[in-house]
């Protein structure tokens, strides 16, 4: 009993990697709905995104060591009863301003959920297996967040909020069964400044700039796939689903690739070739190879992401929880910072609001990761 009991708690792990993207992206289908229920636009509606991201990105930069202090364990499981009722507070708003509240709660909820996590699947798994892992891991991420504008959608033909009501369920489910016990620790309660490490520092730099000029740049590609070939809205959003699909199909390798191979060469790897395909998708004529060549960038987009949480979590230091906190935190920082250096570019010159992200993901990560090699301090 006790070992099928811990067999739940891990399976746990990765079912939290699917809970935190959903929740995130649950709004994005159902834009319209919500803003007629509230007598607000679309547009306005859409701030249900940033309101969840903003405070999810900000407070992992601190949220992973404050888990650490206090616990994996009880941060987690205290963070799930604050997302169920976040949840629960969004089905049942009666004003926009309530909604958004409710989003922000979620979104700092998953702050400390997230990499605590990340954590806790290194603790209990050997170093020899760790990509595959984390690899199962991201695809739980992707999963979740390919699948939350369908499952919204879905949700929507009855009510939008019945979305909400289903993540409650989740993240209390989860709250039950709680994670794995934390591992012993020998050193004090870690600092917030021991997850800024120079190391930490570079591997966050390179999370900014891999995921905010490949992951983050959806919205170029459906730019381009309206201008250049006329699609609507639901033929776009089919080319980009593409991406999501094959980075869930591809994680486990991707992982496996990492444990075969090093993390390091498998980030570079995935920098170099999404560089290069997102060159493609800029610049080729042909809406068969734009879609196709999105599709592929996702395998090595996450061959980035989770070569740098393979390279924070296969380390030694004490503070792991919040050093991958401070990665991820980058990592979405660098999304939402995507739009604003990139539409306007995009404004003056469609092809050169792609060939300088492809530019940036070719360069920085080299430098980044190869300049300077040596061990971080124990």
């Amino acid at each position: 009993m006790a070992d099928l009991r811990s067999r739940v708690r891990v399976a746990a792990l990765y079912a939290g990697g699917f809970l935190g993207p959903f929740g995130g992206a649950v709004t994005a289908s159902v834009l319209p709905e919500v803003g007629g229920d509230f007598g607000v636009s679309a547009g306005t509606a859409a701030a249900t995104l940033t309101g969840y991201l903003v405070p999810f990105a900000l407070l992992m930069l601190v949220s992973g060591t404050l888990g650490e202090r206090w616990g994996a364990r009880r941060t987690v499981r205290a963070a799930y009863v604050v997302y169920v009722l976040a949840s629960v507070v969004c089905a049942v708003a009666w004003s926009f301003p309530v909604l958004m509240g409710g989003r922000a709660v979620q979104g700092a909820a998953n702050a400390f959920t997230t990499p605590l996590l990340l954590a806790a699947i290194a603790a209990v798994t050997p170093k020899a297996r760790l990509g595959r892992a984390l690899g199962v891991f991201a695809s739980m991420q992707a999963a979740g967040q390919t699948s939350a504008p369908l499952l919204g959608g879905l949700a929507a033909e009855a009510s939008w909020r019945w979305a909400f009501v289903g993540a409650a369920v989740v993240a209390g489910v989860l709250a039950v069964v709680g994670l794995p016990a934390d591992p012993p620790r020998d050193t004090a309660r870690p600092r917030l400044r021991s997850a800024w490490r120079p190391r930490t520092r570079r591997l966050a730099a390179v999370g900014f700039v891999g995921w905010g000029c490949l992951g983050g740049v959806s919205f170029l590609v459906a730019l381009r796939l309206g201008d250049a070939f006329g699609l609507g809205a639901g033929q776009r959003g089919l080319v980009l689903t593409g991406f999501g699909l094959v980075g869930i199909g591809t994680a486990r390798l991707t992982g496996w690739a990492i444990d075969r191979f090093g993390a390091r060469r498998c980030a570079l790897s995935g920098a170099a070739v999404g560089g290069v395909l997102l060159v493609g998708v800029g610049l080729v004529p042909s809406v068969v190879a734009v879609g196709a060549l999105w599709a592929v960038a996702g395998a090595f987009s996450q061959a980035v992401i989770v070569g740098l949480n393979a390279l924070v979590l296969s380390s030694d230091d004490a503070n792991r929880g919040g050093a991958v906190s401070v990665v991820q935190s980058w990592r979405f920082l660098g999304g939402a910072a995507s739009p604003v250096a990139f539409v306007p570019l995009y404004h003056l010159d469609p092809a050169s609001a792609f060939l300088v992200p492809a530019g940036l993901v070719l360069a920085v990560p080299p430098v980044l990761l190869l300049g300077r090699r040596r061990p971080a301090p124990r």
